[in-house]
């Protein structure tokens, strides 16, 4: 039997996503003592009322003691072109890259909030 394999991914949007990814930056707005407030730019999406930021990445760290700390990131996309379903791969990608760039290997919950892109996550490292 000859399964086949389908890309899920196309070519074109692994090429956006990486693109995306090479030129995304943030720069942090706020900090306390327990949160940290970052807008993110991407080259291709813009916040639609500012033309600025296309989203923020709040990273909110719960301390329970010494060893025991948990993050809760959020992850809020203002472009409603990120918004639209084929976008999801990218978002996804954005998401994962702010985690890792933001959090590190930190234990974090993820909620994404992209219109109908939004989704929650948990990151574990055990």
């Amino acid at each position: 039997m000859n399964d086949k394999v389908v890309e899920l991914m196309t070519p074109e949007i692994k090429q956006k996503i990486e693109a995306e990814l090479q030129h995304m930056s943030f720069t942090k707005n706020f900090r306390s003592a327990s949160a940290e407030e970052w807008y993110v730019f991407l080259p291709n999406y813009h916040d639609p009322q500012t033309q600025g930021a296309a989203g923020k990445a709040i990273v909110h760290y719960d301390l329970y003691g010494n060893k025991e700390i948990f993050i809760h990131t959020t992850v809020i996309l203002d472009d409603p072109a990120l918004h639209q379903p084929e976008a999801y791969p990218l978002v996804y990608a954005l998401a994962d890259e702010l985690v890792n760039r933001l959090v590190g290997y930190a234990d974090t919950l993820l909620s994404v909030h992209a219109g109908a892109n939004s989704f929650q996550s948990e990151y574990v490292n055990s």
